[in-house]
């Protein structure tokens, strides 16, 4: 695969890279060393990550002089919760970690929104890098600094921006990926196509099946891509103030249907923003602001790599539409009592639309899941 991307998210004294390549973790110290302030290192991780990576890891930096600490919890959206973060802490606390010490994301998106959160309010800040193991926090939520836990209001509803100091991606661990978290990260990858990449999005249409059949080319490349697309916007609205907000195309439509499945296996988080995007799609047609052509060409696309959809979801998820409005009306983004989303005029031209007509969301999203014939 030849030597590393490397690509600088560019924040001033907060700059990190992100480093990725095949063979990365067996390597770990090596990238790793620079960013290591204190003597004492945390790992923390999932049952599943750890069973298939985890030796590796500690093999790579085991004999340099590490305190190495290994946190192992189980898999799933759950872990984001008060209740784990206190646990998380209380054994950091214990092991008496200091500002100068580091904790390691060692997982997907749950590790590193659990982990950068702890980070972030440990002793009011220590050392904080990724090394995203699933394709979805590889291109997307092991960058930019998002931390947060999921509350019963709603999803990341508690959190901080703490970004890390180094990302570390290993493209030979997406090998290990079950067909399904493929599917979930490739929704991330769609989306910077959707947003404003409408090039990027035809070559997904051609090289999709490529990247979900574990065509390690076509996956650097969109995860290269993805990344590339994910630090030019975050230099630009580090703290989402503007344009970094456009990155949440159709995440206020996901994020209420992770609510009303409980944030459980029914429905992973990539899976409710393959959903969401078309929702968002859907919901511009019926307003009079999306090409109705792109609407059904993002359809075609989503249903010929067998992406969810709002029809192929558990029935118990949109059984309830106006529950799911409620769990829009949570939303962080929203101002006041404004519902905000992020819309598309096209594929490639999604805006910013601060105060969305909740008369029709309501009604897009009662007819959208009454059409589901379930």
């Amino acid at each position: 695969m030849g030597a590393p991307t490397v690509i600088n998210v560019d924040l001033g004294e907060r700059s990190y890279d992100i480093v990725i390549g095949s063979g990365l973790l067996k390597q770990a110290h090596a990238y790793l060393n620079t960013c290591l302030k204190g003597k004492r290192v945390a790992i923390i991780t999932d049952e599943n990550v750890s069973t298939l990576h985890l030796k590796t890891l500690e093999d790579a930096l085991g004999g340099w002089g590490l305190s190495l600490e290994t946190i192992i919890l189980p898999a799933g959206e759950r872990q984001k919760s008060f209740d784990v973060l206190q646990n998380v802490l209380d054994r950091l606390l214990n092991a008496k970690f200091s500002r100068s010490d580091t904790l390691i994301a060692f997982g997907g998106g749950v590790i590193g929104d659990l982990t950068g959160f702890a980070a972030s309010i440990l002793k009011r800040g220590c050392g904080f890098i990724q090394i995203p193991t699933t394709l979805l926090a590889q291109v997307d939520s092991s960058v930019g600094g998002k931390t947060a836990i999921n509350t019963p209001a709603g999803k990341n509803l508690v959190g901080a921006f703490y970004q890390p100091s180094l990302v570390l991606t290993d493209t030979d661990m997406l090998a290990t990926l079950p067909n399904r978290q493929l599917k979930a990260g490739y929704a991330e990858i769609l989306k910077y196509g959707l947003i404003n990449d409408r090039e990027f999005f035809d070559w997904l249409d051609e090289y999709g099946t490529k990247i979900l059949a574990g065509d390690k080319v076509a996956q650097s490349h969109a995860i290269a891509k993805s990344c590339q697309a994910k630090a030019a916007i975050v230099r630009e609205d580090e703290r989402e103030q503007g344009v970094r907000a456009l990155l949440n195309l159709g995440h206020t439509f996901g994020h209420a249907l992770e609510a009303k499945g409980g944030y459980s296996d029914l429905l992973l988080h990539g899976e409710a923003i393959s959903a969401g995007m078309l929702m968002a799609f859907e919901y511009g047609r019926e307003i009079g602001i999306c090409d109705g052509q792109d609407v059904d060409r993002l359809r075609a696309h989503l249903e010929k790599l067998k992406m969810p959809v709002l029809n192929t979801l558990d029935v118990d998820i949109i059984s309830d539409p106006d529950h799911l409005f409620d769990f829009m009306m949570q939303d962080k983004k929203n101002m006041d009592t404004n519902m905000t989303l992020i819309l598309a005029r096209e594929i490639g031209e999604s805006y910013i639309e601060p105060n969305a007509d909740q008369t029709s969301v309501k009604e897009f999203l009662r007819r959208a899941c009454a059409r589901t014939g379930k």
